[in-house]
């Protein structure tokens, strides 16, 4: 491994997160809160040390997959570390594993929380929760290469790590211009959705941190009240509206303001994860009517959460923990399910569920027809023995992931709903589950061996698995 070029990437990364801490001093100074020491301070701290550690760039500048995957998993921690730091130090959370595990949620996009008094937050702090989804959403990597000189034209490395989804295109040729790109459309629909939010009478802090979240597909609110407390069918259908745009592939999205829409909408991916949204607000709208007055309240309620399950945001207009059992069941899929790739939603992924379904179906087709020359297409290609293979690995390292997390979780002896919705809404970055830890309740209450394993599942599932668990691979650390 280039060691010397991963210790200079780290110390940018830092200085990266020193200017992010800039912005919730500001917040801080303009609310005249006494947190400008805990953010400011921290933020200074890490400017110099990021600074010190990346001051000479070295001569060997190249970045391979495995750079990248350690940059990658090992900067994640170091950050949700760090900006877990101002939350412990301020007092507002003062055990360091609620402050960890409540940073972590904030950049994966998870949007699980210790807290049950939000209310009793700073404006800095608030400010920083949501503000972690929105750098988490689009990658916290992709933001440095993007406006910090890292020095490499191999950092398209970094970026295959950090963005989610089997496969990631290229916008264009050169990486740092492409992460660009990336930001300025990510930045162009946030200030969209602040001021359709701002139209519906929603003050501006809230509009801001309310799109941060959803931005980053991450669901973090600023009050106890959440989204309800709004009382708005206006503002609950611009949040559907945005969720499911923050849900869709981004590389689609440039094809979309470059003047090639329809080009976007022949997208297979763009497609299933359409009709899988409208399949399952019909199905819920239908199950839901024994519930409320009307079919309008019902599609109302239904639309919005299938929303943000599956584009994996968490916001909740509604305790579906009361609502029919299948109702339930389809909002435990849809986590699974999650958004497209290259979105800044979690889960599976619809392009690898598609994909999985296809590969089945050729396995039995291959039964019939044993001397049959038969395929997996995907978006009018065929998709490669390569790709196949990363994604049954996946899979199973999701399982492992997955299933060792339950039996930490179980320890607590919690109810099964709650034990295996605490591991599939980490794991998919949603945020919310059912029972003890669902649409009304938190985190707060487990063990810190249980935060911690849920920080790690949130790790390993924002970052797609492999450059987590690669890092305790002894084979990932031989020459």
């Amino acid at each position: 491994m280039n060691k010397k070029m991963i210790v200079y990437l780290l110390g940018k990364i830092l200085q990266a997160e020193g200017l992010m801490l800039l912005l919730p001093t500001l917040v801080a100074v303009i609310y005249q809160e006494s947190l400008v020491a805990s953010y400011g301070g921290l933020a200074c701290l890490l400017l110099v040390m990021g600074g010190l550690i990346s001051l000479k760039a070295p001569k060997d500048k190249g970045i391979f997959i495995k750079e990248g995957l350690f940059i990658v998993g090992v900067s994640w921690v170091l950050l949700s570390f760090f900006g877990a730091v101002p939350l412990v130090v301020s007092g507002e959370m003062p055990h360091f594993a609620d402050a960890f595990f409540e940073v972590v949620s904030g950049f994966t996009t998870t949007g699980a929380t210790v807290l049950s008094d939000i209310d009793a937050l700073s404006h800095a702090s608030l400010f920083w929760r949501s503000f972690t989804h929105w750098v988490g959403g689009m990658g916290i990597l992709v933001f440095t290469v993007a406006f910090i000189p890292v020095a490499s034209g191999r950092t398209m490395h970094i970026l295959k790590a950090e963005m989610p989804g089997p496969i990631v295109g290229k916008l264009v040729s050169k990486t740092r211009v492409a992460a660009r790109i990336l930001y300025l459309l990510y930045g162009a629909l946030t200030l969209l959705e602040v001021l359709f939010l701002l139209l519906g009478g929603m003050p501006f802090f809230d509009s801001l941190l309310n799109t941060f979240a959803t931005a980053g597909t991450g669901g973090f609110t600023m009050s106890n009240a959440g989204i309800i407390g709004y009382h708005s069918p206006y503002l609950e259908g611009v949040l559907t509206v945005f969720m499911i745009l923050f849900g869709v592939n981004f590389n689609l999205l440039f094809l979309v303001i470059s003047g090639k829409g329809l080009l976007a909408l022949k997208n297979e991916e763009l497609r299933w994860y359409l009709g899988i949204i409208a399949v399952a607000i019909a199905l819920l709208t239908v199950n839901l009517m024994s519930v409320y007055d009307s079919v309008t309240t019902a599609f109302r309620y239904g639309a919005f959460q299938v929303a943000s399950i599956i584009t994996t945001t968490g916001f909740v207009t509604a305790d579906y923990d009361q609502w029919p059992m299948f109702s339930q069941t389809v909002l435990l899929l849809l986590m699974f399910v999650g958004a497209s790739a290259g979105s800044t939603g979690g889960g599976m992924k619809v392009s690898r569920l598609v994909m999985v379904v296809k590969s089945g179906v050729k396995e039995i087709k291959r039964m019939l027809h044993p001397h049959g020359v038969i395929t997996v297409d995907f978006e009018g290609a065929p998709v490669s023995r390569k790709t196949l293979n990363n994604m049954h690995s996946y899979f199973i390292l999701y399982a492992l992931v997955f299933c060792s997390a339950l039996l930490v979780i179980s320890l607590e002896n919690l109810d099964f709903h709650t034990t295996f919705s605490a591991v599939a809404t980490t794991i998919n970055n949603v945020g919310p589950g059912f029972n003890g830890v669902g649409p009304m309740q938190n985190f707060g209450g487990l063990r810190d061996l249980s935060k911690y394993t849920l920080s790690f599942t949130m790790l390993a599932g924002r970052l797609e698995i492999f450059p987590v668990l690669l890092l305790f691979s002894k084979y990932f650390w031989k020459e």
